[in-house]
């Protein structure tokens, strides 16, 4: 196992090469800079001053100067400083990290309690109401957008029942059930689309489990139904909602932009954007690193959860 926990770490270098020249080259085709976001249209800056800001920023050096210096950095764990907010990117990064953690863990939590229990359901009676129920919940959550949710929830609560979360962000550690409450509709928000996929792979997994030969055995040496289905059946069908699981968790680092700006959560999607309104390219860089880093490690969790789910499955 610790030989191919080195692979898989080793192999993980290109990528994340590739990722921050992706990001960094991308960053500089956007039109303008922060000396530009600087400078008012109705009083131009002089020219002396604009290249004094460029020269104190490092963007007047070439493009391949600017990415090896910043390249070089990161490798000695310095992610840059902020060109807005003068602190350095990792602490800016490390501030947020924790709110972006907290609604992807809270959505994959909730949409894992209530999805796999619901699929495993309406696999065992494929033609009965609960498969019903789950093929239309399913399309329902694949059909509406997460934001399009969000809006809904902010207009019924605020309107019916006059109520919507804090606009100001409160730390569980401060206040765990104001922290709750404020949680509450981005969670929903977002559970909604990973309930339907979830429930989805979960029926297809046991759909298919309950098909093998193994099973039909477990069955007919006089197992009740429930140690069949659930110590059986389920065990074996884990690898595919495991590996769905692990996906939307790595997903949902980077993906809840849109659901952090419309609920003021402080969270790293919040900074990324708000970083690229104001062409703050080293805390765009720092920021995508950082949620490339937390998907590739997600995805090397779900490997290893293979080897526990299934003995049978060994890495060398």
């Amino acid at each position: 196992m610790s030989t191919y926990l080195l692979r898989r770490m080793v192999q993980m270098v290109p990528t994340i090469i590739g990722i921050s020249i992706l990001v960094f080259g991308l960053m500089r085709l956007l039109p303008g800079d922060i000396v530009s976001l600087m400078t008012n249209p109705d009083n131009p800056m002089p020219e002396d001053q604009r290249e004094t800001l460029r020269r104190m920023f490092g963007l007047d050096a070439p493009i391949y100067v600017q990415y090896w210096n910043w390249a070089s950095g990161v490798l000695r764990g310095d992610f840059g400083i902020s060109l807005r907010m003068s602190q350095p990117v990792s602490e800016l990064v490390v501030q947020r990290l924790g709110v972006t953690l907290e609604l992807a863990v809270l959505s994959v939590a909730l949409s894992t309690l209530i999805a796999v229990p619901l699929g495993a359901l309406a696999a065992m009676r494929p033609n009965g109401l609960m498969a019903t129920i789950v093929q239309i919940i399913g399309l329902i959550g694949l059909s509406f957008p997460s934001f399009w949710v969000a809006t809904m929830l902010l207009l019924v609560t605020s309107l019916y029942f006059g109520w919507q979360p804090q606009l100001v962000w409160v730390s569980p550690f401060d206040d765990l059930i104001g922290n709750l409450e404020q949680m509450l509709l981005p969670v929903l928000s977002l559970s909604l689309g990973l309930i339907a996929v979830v429930m989805r792979m979960t029926r297809s997994a046991m759909l298919e489990t309950l098909g093998q030969d193994y099973v039909r055995t477990a069955r007919a040496k006089g197992n009740r139904e429930r140690v069949v289905i659930w110590r059986h059946a389920f065990k074996n069908a884990l690898i595919p909602i495991i590996t769905v699981v692990g996906l939307q968790i790595g997903g949902l680092l980077g993906g809840a932009v849109v659901i952090e700006q419309i609920f003021g959560l402080p969270g790293i999607g919040w900074l990324i954007l708000n970083a690229i309104y104001q062409r703050d390219y080293p805390v765009v860089q720092g920021g995508v690193l950082f949620v490339a880093l937390g998907f590739l490690f997600v995805n090397l969790i779900v490997d290893v959860l293979y080897a526990v789910v299934n003995p049978r499955i060994r890495y060398s």
